[in-house]
């Protein structure tokens, strides 16, 4: 009998797994590539790219707001670019960015050899770029959305608005939404189940806490605004009655539908990048974070309070004055959470031997801007105060500064570091 070659025995699992992980060469392998870094690198890309697409989008509006009766643009084109810009700013740029940066490292912070689905990481980032496409290709042709970011019926129903505008931002909404729960189920498989031996909770990166606890909520988030969606197109394209007021019905009930989404939606957007920061800012202070376990439960918590606070974006639309008591409350204790997180980074800085480095200045201005942005949030849950502030620039100003301070500020830095 024949010797068999243990050595030959050993290598054929390794060369069937180099048959699996190989790349194809050229356009093909480029284009189907499972690669969690590749990935990653196009999501970042993809997502400044539209950041830009919406900064050329804001001046443009400035330029028309600059003096009182400009023509820069028209009434119609003005109102499709303040909807692009939001549309592209909180949907198409905030948390696929965070998404791109958690991809390319999620998998090096747990020990994994690549995300747990490779296959469902590419789909969910090519269903994100068609659904970016299918919104922007209607904007050269005086089609794009023109409702706001948010489309709120009547204002989008088929007789007040009736071409396909807002047809095409719901349809790239539903798409979006499927990117972004493939995302998510595919972070937290693979977080229970690839991370290293003797990984346990209590020795995550905030940066895992804060991607994992998104990724949840956007399971239990993003369906509320795709059955609106859904429900929307059916009443603009098949003449269903579930918003109009024709019908008997209240339009409210997508206010209701959009926000139980958009506000887990906007931590979400804030929890990966707070998680940058807690992971980096220690490295330029030259200690560890200051308070991790309660930082990590603070951003679980936050997380949590935020599927119970999303009326106090509906306070002036005449709720009963139980809800108004029960939300405002809500959304003040809502601020503790965040205040830890603030605490803690605000010791390490001061406990530790700070190093003035290009990322340090960004997480040190990120920081201050947090503040100002958290706070302006925490006064519009006086209900009170609300009804004054509501639909005014305080509003945006606040929005702005949560967004380009919490979002913006930190993937520069955690890119530079």
């Amino acid at each position: 009998m024949s010797s068999i070659n243990p050595q030959s025995v050993a290598a054929i699992p390794e060369r069937r797994l180099q048959s699996i992980w190989e790349r194809p060469s050229g356009l093909i392998g480029w284009l189907s590539t499972v690669d969690h870094k590749e990935i990653g690198k196009r999501y970042i890309v993809t997502a400044f790219i539209f950041l830009t697409l919406g900064g050329v989008e804001a001046l443009t509006m400035r330029l028309q707001l600059a003096h009182s009766n400009l023509h820069v643009l028209t009434p119609e084109q003005y109102n499709q670019l303040f909807s692009m810009h939001g549309i592209t700013m909180i949907f198409l740029y905030a948390l696929p960015v965070l998404s791109g940066i958690s991809n390319y490292i999620w998998p090096l912070l747990l020990g994994a050899r690549d995300m747990a689905f490779p296959r469902l990481n590419a789909f969910s980032y090519w269903v994100f770029l068609f659904s970016g496409i299918l919104v922007y290709c209607t904007l050269p042709f005086g089609l794009a959305p023109n409702a706001g970011w948010f489309s709120y019926p009547p204002y989008a129903g088929i007789l007040t608005d009736p071409g396909i505008n807002i047809d095409v931002f719901l349809l790239g909404l539903i798409f979006f939404g499927i990117s972004t729960s493939a995302g998510s189920i595919n972070f937290i498989v693979t977080l229970m189940r690839m991370r290293a031996p003797g990984m346990s909770v209590n020795r995550l990166p905030i940066m895992v806490w804060g991607t994992l606890t998104a990724s949840a909520a956007m399971v239990f988030a993003v369906p509320f605004v795709s059955v609106a969606c859904v429900l929307l197109y059916l009443d603009r394209t098949f003449g269903t009655q579930f918003f109009t007021i024709q019908g008997g019905v209240q339009p409210l009930l997508w206010q209701h539908l959009f926000w139980m989404f958009g506000h887990p939606w906007v931590y979400a957007l804030v929890l990966p990048a707070m998680g940058i920061v807690s992971d980096a800012l220690p490295v330029f202070c030259r200690r560890p974070l200051v308070g991790y376990a309660a930082v990590a439960l603070s951003t679980v918590a936050t997380m949590i309070l935020g599927f119970g606070v999303w009326l106090h974006h509906m306070f002036a639309t005449g709720m009963s004055p139980l809800a108004l008591s029960f939300f405002g409350a809500a959304s003040m204790i809502i601020a503790v959470p965040s205040a830890v997180a603030v605490f803690a980074w605000i010791a390490t800085i001061w406990t530790g031997r700070p190093v003035f480095k290009t990322p340090f200045l960004f997480f040190a201005g990120f920081v201050l801007l947090f503040v100002i942005g958290g706070v302006s949030g925490f006064m519009t849950a006086a209900v009170p105060l609300d009804f004054q502030l509501t639909d005014t620039y305080f509003i945006v100003a606040h929005l702005h500064y949560v967004l380009l301070g919490i979002n913006v500020f930190p993937v520069v830095g955690g890119i530079y570091f």
